[in-house]
């Protein structure tokens, strides 16, 4: 049997058209679609890509959850557009699959937390994704504006959920210690609790921070803690990271050695860094795909992550790739304001 030619050996991650499990975030599928590629950061051309098609071949198999972004270049665009199309939205109501984008970002080096700019960002969002109500919304990358100036804009998120625009209101950036300062933050001054957190490049096979901090984010409340870029911004593979990824110069040598280790034992880093992440993440992934092969390699990758033979051999692999990294394991680069990783509440 075969799914538009694609073996059924590749099982669906999650449920398929199923309009029952997406009323709340306890139905988030394993695996994310990270729209983020769809972006010239990424791809040279996103218009290009083959967004309808990887998005219709990730709701066959289960991954019924987009993440992306205003501040993601056309991927807002390309996606609403794909989801419109009759070849999708015919087969996959709206109520089947789960929408997620951030506001709050404009640019690389401009931010407005504002509630009249958050409000317009959702509405600018909803047009473009074609669509009456979001599941969830972040607040994109909170460490680059000082926190306390952050308060308004996810109040204004708020006030959105209870007008049943946004379903769950979220905060999202890198540095995990800022993030639960700030989940810790909207409770004392809100009094609202944030539904959802997205951190990326934080669990990886170089870098266990986030999970290590799950008790933290218990505290403030969270229900939900999804892991973003299983392979840290495309670090964690033979190939060379993109220009503008911030890792230490020694942590990028450290990484072509361990891509060189893994490959002399026939095995890609980035397939073992993937399968690394998702067995061990107790959760939801996002993960970003370009193409129609890339979206069923990563499916592939979960259930390899969950066959036992194939975790025989990754772990000895794994234990090997962290002694390379040495004393690059866990560490991180800085992102955002210095003041607010000295915030205190």
């Amino acid at each position: 049997m075969a799914i538009d030619g694609v073996s059924t050996a590749l099982r669906p991650v999650g449920p398929v058209r199923d309009d029952t499990h997406t009323s709340n975030l306890d139905g988030l599928p394993p695996l994310v679609l990270g729209g983020a590629q769809f972006n010239h950061q990424y791809n040279s051309d996103p218009f290009r890509l083959p967004v309808k098609d990887i998005i219709k071949r990730c709701f066959d198999f289960g991954v019924a959850a987009i993440d992306t972004s205003a501040y993601y270049g056309p991927s807002e665009i390309l996606i609403g557009e794909a989801l419109a199309d009759p070849e999708i939205s015919g087969k996959y109501p709206r109520d089947t699959y789960y929408l997620i984008t951030k506001a709050g970002r404009i640019a690389e080096s401009d931010f407005d937390y504002s509630p009249g700019w958050m409000r317009h960002s959702v509405e600018r969002s909803l047009k473009r994704l074609h669509t009456d109500y979001l599941d969830v919304v972040y607040a994109h990358d909170v460490e680059f504006v000082p926190l306390d100036d952050t308060i308004a804009g996810i109040a204004e998120l708020f006030k959105l959920k209870d007008e049943g625009v946004i379903r769950n209101v979220g905060i999202s950036g890198y540095p995990v210690t800022i993030l639960v300062k700030l989940a810790k933050l909207v409770r004392k001054r809100l009094g609202r609790t944030i539904d959802i957190i997205l951190s990326y490049s934080n669990f990886n096979l170089q870098n266990r921070l986030l999970k290590q901090n799950l008790p933290e984010f218990a505290d403030a409340g969270v229900a939900k803690v999804l892991n973003g870029s299983p392979l840290s911004m495309a670090l964690l593979r033979s190939q060379a990271p993109h220009a503008f990824h911030p890792a230490s110069p020694e942590l990028k040598k450290r990484v072509v050695t361990a891509a060189e280790y893994t490959a002399s034992h026939g095995v890609e880093l980035a397939d073992l860094a993937l399968r690394y992440a998702l067995r061990n993440w107790n959760g939801t992934t996002v993960v970003g795909w370009s193409n129609l092969s890339e979206v069923e390699a990563g499916i592939k990758a979960y259930w390899d992550s969950l066959d036992p033979t194939v975790t025989e051999t990754d772990v000895l692999l794994d234990a090997k790739v962290m002694e390379i990294l040495g004393d690059k394991l866990d560490e991180t680069w800085p992102s955002g304001l210095p003041e607010n990783y000295s915030y205190v509440l």
